[in-house]
């Protein structure tokens, strides 16, 4: 239940030692600042990790807040730097090595490096208070967690990737973000214009996806996972748009284009008469699925990674494969499950 008692009362009580009215001062910023650190890092689990240390290191330097800003500012101040210093240091959580059962075909495209982004559970997002973001913001929260938005900003430099979440995602203003990052307001303005440029050219120009739980996307899903669990690969590539692209983070690699997309269903991810279940979710405002594969043997269908699906339209502009199977418990699914 959270705190009714005034912030200033609560602040007075918290800085005597008082845990109980420390969370009930910083509790209703937890979920937002997860979520501000999953766009910095593009990773659930490192994401809560940084939020704990966020939290922690407010406890302990309570004494020495001087209410120059908000306590969400100030708590934006700790949690971005923090996610600033981790990308620094590379301390991150290790991604689950990937061995394909068969060579995977030549890719369209191959990023230098692995894409650290992991899908976001939408029953999280649904715990953050409307109206969040400040005026000055530039995207919806559904726009903001959006996988294309998300893969765009990884390719960011972290200080552009942080002044462009904290000035058009959350809306700060650019006074503030100059005292969250210690630097200077011409600084952030420029930081934000380069930003603002790579961005655009990153972003794809897609036509608007249905709403979340519309009518066509729910015709959408009930079809993708018709086609798909039957293993039809012509069917799923009726589906897709011209320029769909299929990527399996945190694997480097790009399938662009039907042609590409069909030659990787058919010879890896639907080869053989494979067949799979999908038990659909939402992640990053997009329809999701946990993805199981049968196995002929026994009763049990084991865990093959999340899948999210990108739309455009009436049609799928991406399908987006996320191959660490610990991922299905941050959407409450199961490893395995019985036919």
């Amino acid at each position: 239940m959270r705190d009714i008692r005034p912030a200033g009362d609560l602040l007075a009580l918290a800085r005597d030692g008082d845990g109980e009215a420390f969370r009930g001062l910083v509790e209703p910023y937890r979920h937002e600042l997860q979520v501000h650190c999953y766009r910095i890092l593009g990773s659930v689990q490192d994401a809560e990790d940084l939020v704990q240390e966020t939290l922690l290191a407010a406890w302990r330097g309570i004494g020495g807040y001087e209410e120059r800003a908000s306590v969400r500012t100030w708590l934006y101040r700790i949690a971005t730097n923090r996610c600033l210093n981790a990308l620094r240091a590379g301390s991150r959580r290790p991604h689950a090595g990937y061995e394909p059962e068969v060579p995977l075909p030549e890719p369209s495209h191959r990023r230098p490096e692995p894409s650290w982004l992991e899908p976001y559970p939408d029953t999280l997002l649904d715990e953050i208070v409307d109206g969040t973001p400040g005026p000055e913001a530039r995207y919806e929260l559904r726009e903001s967690v959006s996988l294309a938005f998300l893969t765009a900003l990884q390719q960011l430099p972290p200080r552009q990737r942080a002044v462009l979440v904290l000035r058009d995602v959350m809306g700060f203003r650019a006074a503030e973000v100059a005292t969250i990052l210690d630097t200077t307001e011409n600084a952030v303005t420029s930081a934000l214009t380069r930003a603002r440029g790579a961005l655009a050219n990153e972003l794809p120009d897609r036509e608007n996806a249905p709403r979340p739980n519309s009518p066509l996307e729910r015709r959408i899903v009930a079809d993708f996972i018709r086609v798909f669990e039957a293993g039809d690969v012509d069917a799923v590539v009726a589906m897709l748009t011209d320029d769909a692209l299929l990527t399996m983070p945190p694997l480097p690699l790009e399938y662009q284009g039907i042609e590409a997309v069909r030659h990787f269903l058919a010879t890896v991810a639907l080869r053989d008469g494979r067949r799979h279940v999908l038990i659909p979710t939402r992640a990053n405002g997009q329809p999701a699925f946990g993805c199981y594969m049968r196995d002929p043997r026994t009763s049990i269908m084991h865990a093959h990674g999340v899948v999210v699906l990108t739309l455009a339209g009436d049609r799928i502009a991406a399908l987006t494969r996320f191959l660490d199977n610990s991922l299905l418990t941050t959407f409450g699914l199961p490893r395995s499950l019985r036919v």
